[in-house]
């Protein structure tokens, strides 16, 4: 089979069922994306500097290619260990930073992530006092974001998918990713649309649920068949 076949095949089996409402095809990601991946790793997001910054963390470890599954993993290690703001990360030593990765089955980035880990939270605590909602006060908080190391666009991407709940100037967004999963699903590219059939509570979640279909094909094949069905 040439690739210009395997590209035609593609793009029919990622269509959109006949009959399947944009509605009913967002009923059934959100069925499956319970949990945002920031709940999964066990932070209760809300506009307070401890759960933003660990959120900042996990957009790290996010943005290497490892499995997002044990991204989050390490991320729960971390902050099992006491690393949960910028100065308790700050405090801990270049190993136990790197001890507390390798638990979470972070081995491949673990090194380089702890020092980037360590430089990061020096720069937030220099920068802002450790306290990431003065992010929100930058002429442009996407490239401040990126200042930090670990975070690059991707990294800012997935922080701001996170956080939009809470600030919610940020919302709809959803990013290049996240397009990717909603055409895979046959679903608007446009933010705005995307946002009114979720809500604004559902955006984070809805968010993730579209990564996830774009890294996740047979999970998007499984959501349009629910969607037809419904």
């Amino acid at each position: 089979m040439t690739a210009k076949t395997d590209a035609k095949t593609d793009r029919k089996s990622a269509a959109k069922p006949t009959g399947a409402t944009d509605e009913a095809v967002v009923r059934a990601l959100l069925d499956r994306q319970r949990r945002t991946y920031t709940a999964q790793a066990g932070i209760r997001l809300r506009n307070t500097p401890a759960p933003l910054y660990q959120t900042l963390v996990l957009a790290v470890l996010l943005s290497a290619r490892i499995r997002a599954d044990i991204a989050v993993a390490a991320a729960k290690a971390l902050f099992g260990a006491g690393m949960r703001t910028p100065k308790s990360m700050a405090d801990a030593s270049w190993q136990q930073r790197v001890d507390a990765l390798g638990e979470g089955g972070y081995r491949r980035y673990d090194e380089r992530t702890s020092t980037m880990l360590g430089k990061g939270a020096e720069l937030l605590l220099e920068r802002y006092g450790g306290d990431l909602r003065r992010l929100r006060e930058e002429a442009d908080p996407k490239r401040a974001l990126m200042d930090t190391p670990g975070i690059g666009p991707t990294g800012a991407d997935i922080f701001l998918r996170a956080v939009q709940g809470v600030w919610p100037e940020f919302a709809p967004y959803i990013d290049a990713k996240a397009l990717e999963g909603a055409r895979r699903l046959g679903l608007p590219s446009s933010p705005e649309k995307l946002g009114g059939l979720a809500g604004s509570r559902e955006m984070p979640r809805l968010a993730d649920g579209l990564v996830h279909a774009a890294l996740d094909r047979p999970l998007a094949d499984e959501v349009l068949i629910a969607a037809e069905g419904a």
